[in-house]
């Protein structure tokens, strides 16, 4: 075994004698852009509500809760989908969410939130995981389309307008401190502070 490693390994410092060198980096750029088409292809794709939904776990539990929100219909008719509140739109934030979101795929292959019933005794332990990321990235995906020096503050109630304001000049508080559930129903939240 050590041989044969030894063996490819001084076959890949040689110098080649069939090509040029200006083939083989013009031929790595090309295979480089392919590689990289192809990467960014994939992430797109997995980055769209018909992947999220794809899994029955997600289309039977989450995206119908999420279906009767003002995220899906509005006055407005612009619409957020999963991706747009659960994958960040930086290209580093993205694949540094992408790499956690394929631990998540562990939960889909072994089925430990298969059924409804399944999905209900993980909801609490699942919202909480999302809840700490965003409150850890200042709710990013949310500020994505809500911005606090866009808000006409005379269009909100006085509530709104209170808390909108004491967190603009606080700094201390992200959305995510009071709009869990927003999109999707609350687990049981007996024994969370300030529920």
């Amino acid at each position: 075994m050590i041989n044969w490693i030894k063996h490819y390994w001084r076959i890949l410092w040689k110098p080649s004698k069939h090509f040029s060198l200006a083939f083989l980096t013009v031929g790595g750029f090309i295979a480089g852009i392919m590689f990289w088409g192809g990467f960014n292809t994939g992430l797109e794709l997995t980055n769209t509500e018909e992947f999220c939904i794809s899994c029955h776990e997600m289309k039977n539990n989450v995206y119908q809760e999420l279906r009767g929100t003002i995220h899906f219909n509005n006055r407005s008719g612009v619409r957020a989908t999963c991706p747009d509140c659960h994958v960040p739109h930086e290209w580093t934030d993205k694949i540094a969410r992408k790499m956690q979101a394929s631990k998540e795929v562990w939960g889909k292959i072994f089925g430990t939130i298969n059924t409804r019933e399944k999905f209900e005794s993980k909801r609490r332990e699942l919202a909480e995981h999302e809840w700490k990321r965003l409150k850890a990235n200042d709710s990013l995906e949310c500020r994505n389309c809500h911005n606090f020096e866009y808000m006409d503050f005379t269009k909100q109630g006085q509530r709104a307008v209170n808390q909108h304001s004491t967190a603009l000049a606080s700094g201390e508080k992200t959305c995510i401190d009071c709009h869990k559930g927003i999109a999707h129903e609350l687990p049981d939240m007996a024994g969370v502070e300030g529920w």
